[in-house]
């Protein structure tokens, strides 16, 4: 599940549980792809895109906490 550029747009809409939830999906689907790389079973990987999506909800979800911080 590699996002595309709505589904990037669509993070920021969401709740921090929600992206929670994403997040997790996200991290093991990146685990069995590294591991399926391993076995040789992968060939055209998209790892790094992968990546750049479990970095990129972390982010979202780090400013939305910071932002709940500044309100309080």
């Amino acid at each position: 599940m590699i996002m595309k550029t709505n589904d990037i747009k669509e993070l920021h809409n969401k709740t921090i549980a929600e992206l929670k939830i994403q997040l997790d999906e996200l991290l093991v689907l990146l685990a069995k792809s590294r591991l399926e790389k391993r076995a040789g079973k992968l060939k055209n990987t998209h790892i790094a895109l992968l990546a750049d999506d479990v970095a990129r909800v972390k982010t979202i979800i780090k400013n939305k906490e910071l932002a709940l911080q500044v309100e309080k």
